[in-house]
């Protein structure tokens, strides 16, 4: 798949990173760069006091000192054309990046890791478990969240140690032009982490490790310098297996190894900013904010541990967000409550929509209150999901409230969302 969980999921995590942390699409990875190349020597690089470094030694400074910073994965490769770009192409022209349009306007910057690093020659790619305590079963009134945002703003951690990481390089090879990125840049990280032997491409489109399966972030630290490469994760260990293509609620795995965003409950409820489809609500379920359905299913996410990373470690109800009070926080509140987190990549009016069509597939009595109340939200695309919601209850009551609305609502598509909904 080729969208960014994450996840970006998340979906540009998904597709880019490969989900593996959904992600913001704003330039944030830049760490600095110290001018001009440094110098090659017989294959060596000249170090701290003039002192020449081996490739190989440098390679194994870096990752030991990745792991000190807390990251479980770590591979070097080239920096060279990326083996998956065709692929990327094509999934662009099939039309599956749906609205995420800023994935077309970058496509050339994608065909080389220069175009993040003007002079790169290597990559070490990182990845760092994110998996914590198991999902509780959400209660009725509650929603799903994707387990990757249970904590804080993991791009806060990754790039602390990503410029860690980078400063450690740099005293170790004065004059290395080094930059770090995690999720933004224009670089295909999945197909960096399969070149750089972290793991293999599943069917779920996700780069899957034996050890931790998919639930990890991914990163990248970029130099001029040369290392030494690890082997390419050329073989994959899916097998027969279809699990996560037959789990997918809403179809979007097309067929194994490709992944149709404009389906993908994460793309929907985070990178969508419009309407959701009336025939992918009902699919939805009770995910507000990503979908872990096709890790769920994998059996090689079975058999990952868990991460002790207290960053990681749930802020909240292990992915259950209770959803009737969020239709009463204006942006303000919201904003405090969620600029911290991932939630914040949708904003307040891509959550209460999300919450809403939620509380359509699950109705309660708090559920109603709140949906009555979100008809008079301020977003057009918040009181459109409402109507359709309401009309889910099929109580006397919503149909009240749907006909008053329906007397004042000046846009036209959320008019037509009430009409349809009064029937």
């Amino acid at each position: 798949m080729w969208l960014k969980p994450v996840a970006w999921a998340v979906v540009w995590a998904r597709s880019l990173s490969c989900g593996q942390g959904h992600h913001a699409h704003r330039e944030r990875g830049l760490l600095g760069e110290a001018a001009g190349l440094r110098s090659i020597v017989c294959g060596r690089r000249v170090g701290r006091k003039g002192r020449l470094m081996k490739a190989a030694d440098l390679t194994r400074a870096l990752k030991a000192e990745a792991t000190r910073q807390g990251f479980e994965l770590s591979g070097a490769c080239p920096a060279v054309r990326p083996p998956g770009l065709d692929h990327f192409r094509q999934w662009l022209e099939a039309g599956y990046a749906g609205a995420m349009h800023y994935l077309g306007r970058r496509a050339e910057a994608h065909e080389h890791p220069r175009h993040v690093l003007e002079g790169a020659r290597s990559i070490v790619m990182l990845g760092v478990n994110y998996r914590t305590v198991e999902a509780k079963e959400v209660r009725p009134g509650e929603g799903r969240v994707s387990c990757y945002a249970w904590g804080g703003d993991y791009h806060e951690w990754v790039h602390e140690r990503l410029r860690a990481l980078a400063d450690h390089h740099r005293r170790l090879v004065p004059g290395a032009v080094v930059r770090g990125v995690v999720d933004t840049a224009p670089l295909l990280e999945r197909e960096f982490a399969r070149l750089a032997g972290l793991g293999w491409i599943g069917k779920n489109t996700l780069v899957l490790n034996r050890r931790l399966g998919s639930w990890f972030f991914l990163a990248a630290l970029l130099t001029s310098a040369e290392l030494e490469y690890d082997p390419p994760g050329e073989e994959a260990y899916c097998g027969s297996c279809r699990a996560c293509l037959d789990a997918c609620p809403t179809g979007a795995l097309v067929a194994p190894y490709q992944l149709d965003a404009r389906r993908c409950i994460s793309y929907l409820t985070i990178e969508l900013r419009e309407s959701v489809a009336d025939e992918l609500r009902p699919a939805m379920g009770e995910w507000v904010f990503g979908c872990d359905v096709c890790q769920d299913v994998c059996p090689w996410n079975g058999r990952a541990p868990t991460s002790l990373n207290r960053s990681f470690q749930p802020t909240g109800a292990g992915g259950a967000l209770e959803l009737a009070g969020l239709f009463w926080l204006d942006d303000e509140v919201f904003r405090r409550r969620f600029r911290q987190t991932p939630l914040w990549r949708a904003r307040r009016r891509g959550v209460l929509r999300n919450a809403a069509i939620a509380l359509g597939n699950r109705p309660t009595e708090a559920g109603l209150a709140a949906l009555v109340r979100g008809l008079d939200d301020g977003e057009a695309v918040v009181r459109g999901a409402c109507a359709w919601a309401l009309q889910q209850f099929g109580t006397q009551d919503a149909r009240e409230a749907l006909a008053r609305r329906l007397a004042v609502e000046a846009d036209a598509e959320v008019r037509r969302e009430i009409a349809e909904a009064l029937g």
